[in-house]
């Protein structure tokens, strides 16, 4: 499986819609199924219903606008055009439930109001200045053209290639009931042509049939436009969108810190502190026992040294664990090297940069490629496994890859979730590839920052 984390909007997801996880192959090549499938006929449901809504849409903004702008020489003219904003956004949630129905587009709803006082007032102010407001007015002034272009299309074409199509069915009508061979393709004061023999009626039908499998690609370039203006005008912009993301980011930047600082918290109770205890009573057992007995107190010193040993040790690994100081002085290759030296499995390490990212990142990095070695050293029951780092572009890559057993899943709330989102707290992508029975390649992407002066 691949993971993608970021986020994304305005795709089909709806099942029978492409690229929906329910859609299944068929035997059928897509132009000739295409006619009768229930995405055509949801796109075109949505054409022939525009038509109508756009020109309820059209005339309550026109006339409202109209009426708020010939109203601002007076107090009354602010409310009534505050009031034709807020019913072009109602009508913008109407258009995307429409269009999340019909065309399985899903469009986020706009940033909501934001105003900082309570009252009328301060409603009308934010409805005035907000930008989905004005957005959807937009919408609603461009929609009535572009529908009555669609709707024209749409009904011209589809009503021709089905009653073309169908001319062998009905063209019995004519002789019976109008008085002439068939449908007149062609007449004046002393010729007229008339489609009536067998070989006309079904090259007839073919030219229909024509007609009838192009419609449904012509009906589905013209829905194109309208998602693009659904999404674009009455979605949430894409400033609004980013102040969102960053919102999240921070978050999930304040939680990590929090966890980081908590596992410090803990180490160094459970770990280093815990021992210097233990060394400070043993020293004092040792003082008591050195008159008595120098002998004991001689070898409870010895064990003290090595409580001291161990406990500096344990600090190192914190530190290290902290920021790693041979990152520091020596960059990525050094420090990948050094994690990839106490990996339980032979690890291949090859960096190719020209000079450093900033410290941030780099650590970032750093981290990521050291968790996921620890997940290969736990889980992956690999025999060898492969580091690789280099840049592209403005782009930071990262490149894990074992033999292990695969199966590796991040929706299953493992650490490579959490990974996951530190990695979009600064704007990087982890994608994952594990098939069941492996291998296993993690790929991670970072913004590549120039280094500063450390």
């Amino acid at each position: 499986m691949a993971t993608h984390y970021g986020q994304g909007y305005g795709i089909d997801t709806k099942p029978g819609h492409p690229g929906s996880p329910g859609e299944q192959r068929h035997r059928l090549p897509a132009a000739l199924r295409a006619p009768v499938e229930g995405r055509t006929w949801r796109e075109l449901g949505y054409v022939l219903l525009s038509l109508p809504i756009s020109v309820l849409l059209f005339t309550y903004a026109i006339t409202m606008v109209s009426l708020g702008a010939g109203l601002l020489v007076t107090f009354l003219g602010v409310p009534v055009l505050a009031a034709a904003l807020a019913g072009c956004r109602g009508f913008g949630a109407l258009e995307r439930a429409r269009a999340r129905g019909l065309l399985g587009l899903e469009v986020a709803d706009p940033e909501p109001l934001r105003t900082k006082r309570q009252g009328f007032m301060a409603w009308i102010g934010a409805v005035l200045k907000s930008g989905a407001s004005w957005r959807s007015l937009l919408y609603a002034v461009l929609q009535l053209p572009w529908a009555v272009f669609s709707f024209t299309v749409v009904v011209t074409f589809w009503s021709i290639g089905w009653s073309l199509l169908t001319y062998p069915l009905w063209f019995w009508l004519f002789p019976m009931y109008g008085g002439q061979g068939g449908m007149q393709l062609y007449g004046d004061e002393q010729h007229r042509i008339y489609l009536d023999n067998p070989f006309e009626i079904t090259v007839t039908a073919l030219v229909g049939l024509l007609f009838t499998i192009a419609t449904p690609w012509i009906v589905r370039a013209l829905t194109t436009v309208d998602r693009v203006m659904v999404h674009g005008l009455l979605g949430p912009s894409r400033l609004a969108t980013r102040v969102v993301e960053l919102e999240s980011d921070r978050g999930v930047v304040v939680d990590t810190a929090a966890a980081d600082l908590r596992r410090i918290e803990r180490d160094l109770h459970d770990g280093a502190q815990a021992r210097l205890v233990n060394l400070a009573m043993g020293l004092g057992l040792a003082k008591e026992k050195l008159r008595e007995d120098p002998q004991v107190a001689a070898q409870m010193v010895d064990e003290a040294h090595g409580e001291v040993k161990t406990a500096l040790q344990e600090l190192r690994d914190l530190a290290r664990g902290i920021h790693p100081a041979v990152l520091t002085d020596r960059g990525l290759d050094a420090a990948l090297s050094s994690v990839a030296s106490r990996c339980t499995v032979p690890v291949q390490v090859e960096v190719d940069l020209t000079e450093r990212p900033a410290p941030a990142i780099e650590g970032i990095a750093y981290f990521t490629v050291s968790e996921l070695l620890q997940n290969i050293s736990k889980h992956a029951r690999a025999t060898w496994a492969a580091v690789e780092v280099w840049r592209t572009e403005n782009r930071l890559m990262l490149q894990v890859v074992d033999n292990g057993v695969g199966g590796a899943d991040p929706s299953l709330g493992s650490g490579l979730a959490g990974l996951a989102e530190r990695l979009d707290a600064v704007d990087g992508i982890l994608v994952v590839d594990s098939p069941a029975g492996g291998p296993t390649r993690v790929t991670a992407e970072l913004p590549w920052r120039a280094e500063r002066t450390r």
